[in-house]
């Protein structure tokens, strides 16, 4: 089997590239390959691309996520998200390949405090939720076998993450604010690229299994609480911080201005995943603790 995967060096596509290996060859690109262009803002290079290759499966990992900067910017945003999407969807109904591809809980306004399953309505707060709303209709309209994961709060050990920020102003401030009224499930890109395998695995043996699927860990949390987690974990694990726990201050997220309005609830229901791939999502403080503990060792 053949893979091409684009976003290599992404939190998710650096996962990528370690889980899929048994899967295949894996052609791994981003923005910076030279034998071939894995730059999603150039559709004759990406076509080109998928052309040259021929792959059994094509993961893509790239996405527009600056969400305040995508409110300026909604047009490279809809490149990313939306056109780039549409041609590597269409590409993989040419040539019978699987297509899979990420998505994101902000197609959703946040209403509730019920967990979001795939059929609910969608309604986008914001430019990044519309864009990628708007590419997994692209997909589907492409007709390509296709897996589309909704997903949220993705983090890595690797590169920047909410855990790490907190570590860092821990350091240096007597005292946190959090916003304590958006609630999600935070989920670790190397639970994501795991599952990815062993779906991509089912998919190529049952056909009927396409289609679009949330997965997150288990559980939930508000980003305070989340903060709070941190903090603790790292205080046990000899970790000096200037600021305690009592010291995190929760706040709506009124208190902070962003170009961007984000929803309050991103809580998604995986049941349709569990029950389709077998597969069961750890609980989101398990896979923090693990990049925690990478993160601290450091």
């Amino acid at each position: 089997m053949k893979i091409l995967l684009f976003g290599k060096n992404g939190q998710v596509g650096w996962e990528l590239q370690r889980s899929l290996q048994p899967l295949g060859e894996v052609v791994a690109l981003d923005r910076s390959s030279q034998a071939y262009c894995g730059d999603l803002a150039d559709p004759a290079g990406i076509r080109q691309t998928v052309r040259a290759i021929m792959p059994d499966v094509i993961v893509n990992a790239v996405a527009y996520t600056a969400v305040d900067r995508a409110e300026s910017e909604p047009d490279l945003a809809y490149q990313i998200n939306v056109e780039a999407a549409a041609i590597l969807a269409q590409e993989a109904q040419r040539i019978d390949a699987w297509l899979v591809h990420y998505s994101t809980d902000y197609v959703f306004d946040g209403s509730g405090d019920s967990p979001w399953i795939e059929s609910d309505l969608t309604s986008p707060l914001n430019v990044y939720g519309q864009t990628k709303l708007q590419g997994e209709e692209a997909i589907r309209n492409a007709g390509c076998h296709h897996l589309i994961f909704r997903t949220s709060w993705v983090y890595a050990a690797r590169g920047n993450n909410f855990a790490r920020t907190m570590l860092r102003l821990a350091q240096d401030r007597d005292q946190l604010t959090v916003i304590d009224d958006q609630v999600g499930a935070p989920t670790g890109a190397d639970l994501l690229a795991d599952v990815t395998a062993h779906a991509i695995l089912k998919a190529l043996k049952q056909l009927e299994v396409a289609g679009l699927y949330h997965l997150v860990a288990d559980g939930e949390v508000s980003w305070y609480g989340y903060a709070r987690f941190v903090l603790t974990f790292a205080r046990e694990h000899g970790w000096a911080t200037k600021t305690q726990s009592e010291a995190i201050l929760p706040v709506p997220s009124r208190a902070f201005a962003t170009a961007a309005k984000r929803p309050l609830n991103s809580r998604l229901n995986t049941e349709k995943f569990r029950r389709t791939f077998g597969l069961n999502m750890p609980h989101w403080q398990i896979g923090v603790a693990r990049m925690l503990i990478e993160v601290l060792e450091k």
